[in-house]
């Protein structure tokens, strides 16, 4: 039994040190990176949401189904970024932090700032998005 419970917290302790730690970061101090060149904010949202609601400022639009697929979109704009944090959102904050850690899993300076609705909230600049035509 003790051999047992000694295997299971190695195994507990060996999968939490492999995730990649994600730095959770307020809107307002997002925003003052980005405002200072040292950071990028990306809406990783999809096409539909950003029509809805809406997007921050300054973000750039990288739909999360980029990431997860061809990663067309998301190749180029890291090699471009590649000395500035990246700053994500979503809705939630939880796809944000999804692919924050496999963004720090290969090495890129990345956070997690949360949902839409915090940086609408911390009463930072939003812009309108058309909806794509088919």
């Amino acid at each position: 039994m003790k051999l047992l419970s000694l295997l299971l917290l190695a195994i507990i302790l060996s999968s939490t040190m492999h995730a990649a730690e994600v730095a959770k970061i307020t809107p307002k101090a997002a925003d003052k990176l980005v405002a200072e060149g040292k950071a990028v904010v990306v809406d990783i949202r999809e096409p539909a949401e950003w029509a809805e609601t809406g997007v921050v400022a300054n973000a750039v639009l990288l739909p999360k189904s980029d990431f997860d697929g061809a990663q067309k979109q998301w190749k180029e704009f890291l090699a471009k970024n590649a000395d500035k944090e990246v700053i994500l959102y979503c809705r939630s904050g939880k796809r944000a932090g999804v692919v924050g850690e496999a963004l720090a899993a290969k090495g890129i300076k990345v956070a997690n700032a949360g949902g839409f609705s915090d940086w609408q909230s911390a009463g930072l600049p939003t812009r309108k998005v058309e909806a794509a035509k088919p």
